[in-house]
């Protein structure tokens, strides 16, 4: 740990909580007067580069040194705008910061096929902006700046899901859609944080716990409670609040969904633990009803539901996108139990899920390249005609349905044990049977993959072997290596989530 924080001089490495949301804020607009989309992707490249390294210097000095308070413009907290980094955070920064990089390398030969040429620039512009708003969510210890960086997040999320139009016009739609949700959910956890200023008088995360602990807690904070997990829930499409992902993953271009599949749901559901254990505090008593009879019951209810939905989908990508949802349900259950192994499990299953999902969204991206293929029917031979894009898939797949040798395989065990350690039998049931109806939907795939041959072309020939670009192979299958990789090395993963869980919780 000492040698990431030493990544960066003494002078640069003070200032990364800042530089690490400032620098993406900064590029956005130096890509959108780029004359052309590849500058434009080399300015984005070096944007997440930096962001990367700013990441691995922060969980350097968090490790070594404690929690960073940073204080924006020398005024001190909670009068000033704090930045606040633990080891809560820290594990986000990592995932936005490292899988974004790897989503933009992917990105040059995916959007060049998606975007109109005159367009790429502003594209880039427009992820660069939403890259600083999901980093800006992260690390802020202000609550008011956790919706503002909600927001220039999610603006800019619209905005790169409708650029999907050129391909398919249904993205605008799926955009359109988004942003209405998105508003409700952002209206309703901005309401959550009035009434929480009402209560306490400070916007700061920090300071508000303490107010609160002090003064106890009415029925304005239990307004505020409702009002925030209800928003927040919406952004990290919790069940049923998660309408608007299904469209918006299967329309958006494939570079897009890749990004937003590995990161925004989970900085939503981080902002959601925050509040939940940093504000309320687990121990009041509507928090802890609301553990076992919203997040778990919910969790539940969308690992079942989802995952059934996604059975009977014939589009690849809203078969995963409702994936997603039954995968947050996953998440969700943890945070229900309400325990350091719970919340712990939880975690680890955020950080796995983003490795599955950004290497099934490129593969299937690798795929409509290629060949143009959506839907599930169409993916009927590629594992002869695509075999390493296939092979990525296949790793992936088996990582979500959680078999052995597998990250999905960990993070599954660990929040089996954390049940178990409650006694909720009912919740290990639950747990099996959606992994048997994730391996109903995945071997639907799988099957068509490798089971099928390839359909015939014009002449009547098979269409021939074809590589994906290496700049699509390359992140893609790190990715997917890293499935199998930290099963066998679980540690690093195991020790950030419990880290977490201990920053919040105190073990207990």
């Amino acid at each position: 740990m000492d040698m990431l924080a030493s990544l960066l001089p003494a002078g640069i490495a003070v200032h990364a909580p800042a530089l690490i949301v400032v620098i993406p804020l900064i590029m956005a607009a130096v890509a959108a007067l780029m004359p052309r989309g590849i500058f434009a992707w080399g300015v984005t490249l070096a944007t997440a580069i930096a962001v990367a390294v700013l990441s691995l210097n922060i969980l350097g000095q968090v490790s070594t040194g404690g929690v960073i308070s940073y204080a924006m413009g020398g005024w001190l907290p909670p009068v000033g705008i704090e930045l606040r980094v633990d080891m809560l955070n820290v594990p986000l920064l990592l995932l936005v910061g490292i899988v974004g990089l790897l989503c933009v390398i992917y990105a040059l030969p995916s959007v060049a096929d998606e975007i109109a040429k005159k367009q790429q620039a502003l594209f880039y512009s427009a992820f660069l902006v939403c890259f600083a708003g999901l980093l800006g969510v992260t690390i802020t210890g202000d609550a008011f700046n956790v919706f503002v960086f909600l927001e220039i997040s999610s603006i800019s999320t619209y905005t790169i899901i409708a650029m999907g139009a050129g391909k398919d016009r249904r993205a605008l739609t799926a955009s359109y859609n988004y942003l209405v949700l998105g508003t409700i959910g952002a209206t309703f956890f901005v309401i959550g944080v009035g009434f929480l200023y009402m209560a306490t008088g400070t916007l700061n995360i920090a300071d508000m716990a303490a107010v609160l602990e002090q003064n106890g807690h009415d029925r304005v904070t239990q307004a505020a409670f409702a009002f925030i997990v209800v928003g927040l829930g919406l952004k990290a499409a919790m069940f049923p609040l998660h309408v608007w992902l299904p469209n918006a993953y299967a329309f958006a271009p494939n570079f897009v969904t890749a990004f937003l599949a590995s990161t925004a749901t989970k900085v939503a559901f981080y902002a959601l633990i925050r509040f939940v254990f940093s504000v309320f505090h687990p121990e009041v008593n509507f928090v802890a009803m609301s553990f076992t009879w919203l997040f778990a019951v919910v969790g539940v209810v969308a690992m079942m539901v989802a995952s059934m939905q996604a059975v009977f989908q014939t589009d690849a990508r809203r078969l995963l996108a409702y994936s997603s949802v039954a995968q947050v349900g996953y998440m969700m259950l943890g945070l229900g139990m309400g325990t350091a192994a719970g919340l712990s499990a939880s975690m680890l299953h955020l950080m796995n899920h983003a490795l599955m999902k950004g290497a099934l969204f490129m593969a299937l991206g690798a795929f409509a390249l290629n060949f143009g293929v959506r839907r599930v029917k169409d993916l009927a031979g590629l594992g002869q005609t695509m075999p390493a894009s296939s092979a990525a898939f296949t790793v992936a797949s088996l990582s979500l349905v959680g078999v052995p040798l597998t990250v999905g395989f960990t993070s599954k065990w660990y929040l089996v044990t954390a049940a178990l350690e409650r006694g909720w039998w009912w919740a290990v049931a639950a747990l099996m049977i959606s992994s048997l109806l994730a391996l109903a939907y995945v071997a639907r795939l799988l099957s068509a993959i490798w089971m099928e041959t390839p359909p015939a072309g014009k002449a009547g020939i098979a269409p021939a072997r074809r590589l994906a670009p290496w700049m699509v192979l390359a992140p893609m299958s790190l990715l997917a290596f890293a499935n199998i990789y930290f099963f066998f090395h679980a540690d690093p993963l195991v020790g950030l989530a419990r880290a977490a869980a201990n920053a919040v919780m105190g073990g207990n």
